[in-house]
């Protein structure tokens, strides 16, 4: 009995001592909070994006204009914080009874699925450029929700929140939401229409009414549960919400691309990667990012996709590159943002097929093969390690089944002499090119590597096509030029990259080779890739083109501009008919943003010489079909030295 007493007296004091440093210890972080600077509101979290002229594209973060907590509809007021923080005007920053039921429900479910942060928390969350969950991060975070605590009151918290949180479809700031959603201001939100914008956060990529209407009104209707359990509306008002359809307006007053967010969401993914930039914009007071965006480019490219793709569920993506620079001028990642934010150029993955060769035939002409090298054009199966064999075919199944030059063989696609060029440099120069020209995607040695059998991403891709319009130069593929904070103090610049990593020779030659894809001189057996858009060019382009059974690639470039361009399906469906119309949407887009431009082409170097052969087999002629074939001194054909001699 004794010894359960002192056990139960020693508990006692534990507990008493634990609970004392307990409150010592938030006394003490409060304490410290208030001694620590005061945030500035109204101008942290704000970032403002810029194109290449310095004209302002987008303001995010913020709303254009902020919005005074008295002049934001009491609808909105109360639907967020019924269901984001009904304890808001009664907690210091944290709900400890809502984060400990939380925790219990988390255990007892094994899983992480319950969240308890207040709006302060999120507010700080909002504040950030970055979203990792390390526990110096976390600890950031709380000591920064308590400096707001302390120094605002819960109305300047809250109108601080909505005039930051994200709303979906570009939209930051319960001001521009409402523009955007229902052409009103702030002020003038009914009931409805606030649980539709207080249920976008969640999730503001599937719950906003313009990309999906159903799932927007159904998690309203959630919100306005909460609510009536809340007690904030009645019974009667809860049942009579949602009878008829909520108009939805959807629209921008300027700059209305619908392909526009998905450089700006390309903008703020480089950002991240900028370790100079503070880890949040509460650090730098607000940003100001300058890019290497051409809206009249991003204009027409859109413009361009508009008038040439079909009314179906084919998607595009497409990057618009400055060889000079790396700079992104325009991209888009889907047909229309407001529908699918999933971003095609920079996050999926998909087979570029033929537009793998040029590269293969740098890798050849560098190791001493040249444009008149020949290979049989014929039905072949290649004996592999392990017994395996390979029989790549060639597009509807057409062959010269004769020897065909290098040439001819890019012109045309031909498969079989591509794997016969791979396979005889061997399977791991190819990989190391794409790895010299900047490539990211781990390549596997493999036969089918030479046909783009790989999956790799649009944007990186580009970066190694830069290589080559560039005529060899390393260039680093960005969209940021500069980042300065809001007083004008330069946070980081761009530093253009210019070492030479290929034998201009050699890259002269392929872009040469390049142009025949379009040529007439090769209409024989077959005709070249890209004929069709003889017609359209008016300068000269270096051109591949690429097609699998699901995925539709070109890639075209001159010192001036490289683009390339892919349409598919996101679930891998054929999409036929989209081989010409990606073509077509490539050749509006680059000759409407080169319009009023001087037409360029690469400078011929001093030791490559240019000489008529016929353009199948490379043979010396003296009758007008013939195309120039380019070779570095000394590797011309000897039949046409010795003609000469």
């Amino acid at each position: 009995m004794i010894k359960i007493k002192k056990f139960t007296s020693t508990f006692l004091k534990i507990i008493i001592v634990l609970f004392i440093t307990c409150i010592l210890s938030i006394g003490g972080l409060y304490l410290y909070a208030l001694a620590s600077p005061k945030i500035a509101i109204k101008t942290n979290g704000k970032f403002y994006i810029y194109d290449n002229k310095n004209e302002l594209v987008y303001q995010g973060s913020s709303s254009r204009e902020w919005v005074n907590i008295e002049d934001i509809s009491d609808n909105l007021k109360n639907a967020v914080i019924s269901v984001e923080d009904k304890n808001f005007y009664k907690h210091q920053g944290f709900d400890y009874l809502r984060i400990a039921k939380a925790m219990l429900n988390n255990i007892k479910r094994k899983s992480l699925s319950e969240g308890a942060s207040t709006i302060s928390q999120q507010y700080v969350k909002n504040m950030y450029l970055t979203f990792d969950k390390t526990w110096s991060r976390k600890i950031e975070e709380a000591l920064l929700t308590l400096e707001l605590e302390v120094h605002y009151s819960k109305d300047e918290i809250l109108e601080g929140y909505l005039n930051t949180i994200n709303f979906g479809q570009g939209n930051y700031g319960i001001e521009d939401a409402a523009n955007y959603y229902f052409n009103k201001s702030a002020k003038d939100l009914s009931l409805e229409e606030s649980c539709i914008l207080a249920g976008i956060p969640k999730s503001p990529g599937n719950y906003n009414p313009v990309s999906n209407y159903n799932k927007s009104i159904e998690r309203a209707k959630i919100v306005a549960k909460t609510m009536l359990n809340n007690k904030i509306i009645t019974e009667d008002e809860f049942n009579n919400m949602y009878q008829s359809e909520v108009s939805i307006y959807g629209k921008r007053d300027k700059q209305n691309l619908e392909t526009l967010m998905y450089y700006q969401d390309a903008v703020l993914q480089e950002l991240q990667s900028i370790s100079s930039i503070p880890n949040s914009i509460i650090d730098s007071g607000g940003l100001k990012i300058y890019t290497e965006l051409n809206l009249d480019t991003q204009t027409n490219l859109e413009n361009s996709m508009k008038q040439n793709m079909q009314d179906d569920d084919t998607q595009i993506a497409a990057v618009y590159v400055n060889p000079k620079n790396g700079g992104v001028n325009a991209l888009i990642g889907g047909r229309n943002y407001t529908e699918s934010q999933f971003n095609r150029a920079t996050q999926a993955k998909r087979q570029v097929g033929s537009t793998m060769k040029p590269f293969l035939y740098y890798s050849a002409l560098a190791n001493g093969l040249t444009m008149a090298s020949t290979f049989k054009s014929e039905p072949t199966t290649f004996n592999l390690s392990d017994n395996k064999t390979y029989s790549p075919n060639n597009y509807n199944n057409i062959y010269a089944n004769k020897d065909i030059t290098m040439a001819a063989a890019l012109a045309y696609s031909d498969n079989v002499y591509a794997v016969k060029t791979h396979i005889f440099l061997g399977e791991e120069t190819l990989v190391d090119t794409m790895k010299s020209v900047g490539l990211k995607e781990e390549l596997d040695p493999i036969p089918s590597l030479a046909l783009g059998s790989i999956e790799i991403n649009l944007l990186d891709f580009a970066g190694a096509y830069t290589t080559l319009a560039s005529g060899g130069y390393e260039r680093d593929v960005h969209f940021i030029r500069r980042v300065e904070d809001m007083n004008g103090n330069l946070l980081y610049e761009h530093k253009d990259k210019d070492k030479l990593l290929l034998n201009y020779n050699y890259v002269y030659i392929l872009n040469e080779m390049m142009t025949k894809a379009y040529s007439t001189e090769f209409i024989d057996y077959n005709s070249p890739t890209a004929i069709t858009l003889k017609g359209r060019l008016s300068r000269d382009y270096a051109i591949k083109t690429g097609t699998t059974d699901q995925d539709h690639l070109i890639a075209g470039y001159n010192p001036d501009a490289l683009l390339l361009v892919w349409t598919g399906k996101d679930n891998n469906d054929s999409s036929p008919g989209y081989s010409k119309i990606t073509k077509n949407i490539w050749a509006d887009a680059i000759e409407t943003s080169l319009k009023d431009t001087e037409a360029s082409w690469y400078d011929p170097p001093s030791n490559v010489v240019g000489l008529p052969l016929n353009p199948i087999t490379g043979d010396y002629v003296t009758n007008k079909k013939n195309s120039m074939y380019y070779f570095v001194k000394g590797s011309e054909p000897q039949i046409y030295t010795s003609v000469n001699n």
